[in-house]
């Protein structure tokens, strides 16, 4: 009988239930940030600064997944490693900074109108449904990748590369799009 590629070894059982857990709490938190009735404060102006930081973070790390993309596709599985290990440290980053800013700053509204605020919600949409689902799949991916499991690695990437590209991308767009909103 062949076994699912995707079937988790009993050893890996662990890592997979903390993948599992984890993959579930942050969207659960930054929920919980976007519409908690008070924001904390943090008494200081400089929350205001991250969606740019936040933006440029997310513009690098676009850049790796498709350098990754590249360097594997070349066969440079070094190169390949250290472009998705960077991705990966700039997404743990760029999560930090948005939860931080969404626990201590009120969401920016939109002021586009016309055909450019539905482009703008329907971006804003599947970037939100997409980055709640994503972090299951980079995380599976980035696991097996690491730990030589590149059987199970490649079939997972299927699906989490094209995702994380897309919710780099569109999440960069979409503060472009708010960003002459903001306040601060």
């Amino acid at each position: 009988m062949i076994k699912n590629s995707l079937e988790i070894e009993p050893k890996d059982k662990s890592i997979y239930n903390w993948i599992t857990i984890i993959s579930i709490l942050v969207p659960v938190v930054v929920a919980v940030l976007l519409f908690m009735p008070a924001k904390i404060d943090l008494g200081e102006e400089w929350v205001y600064f991250l969606p740019h930081l936040n933006a440029v973070v997310n513009s690098f790390a676009s850049v790796m997944l498709v350098l990754g993309f590249f360097f594997i596709k070349g066969g440079n599985v070094n190169l390949h490693k250290a472009a998705m290990t960077v991705a990966f440290g700039l997404g743990a980053i760029f999560l930090v900074g948005y939860v931080i800013y969404h626990a201590a700053a009120e969401s920016t509204s939109f002021g586009g109108e016309g055909w450019i605020r539905w482009v703008y919600y329907s971006l804003l949409i599947s970037h939100i449904i997409l980055a709640a689902v994503a972090l299951f799949p980079i995380l599976l991916a980035y696991y097996f990748g690491m730990s030589g499991k590149f059987e199970k690695h490649r079939n997972i990437v299927r699906y989490a590369f094209p995702i994380w590209l897309y919710v780099t991308v569109s999440g960069v767009i979409v503060y472009l799009m708010i960003s002459p909103y903001y306040v601060h």
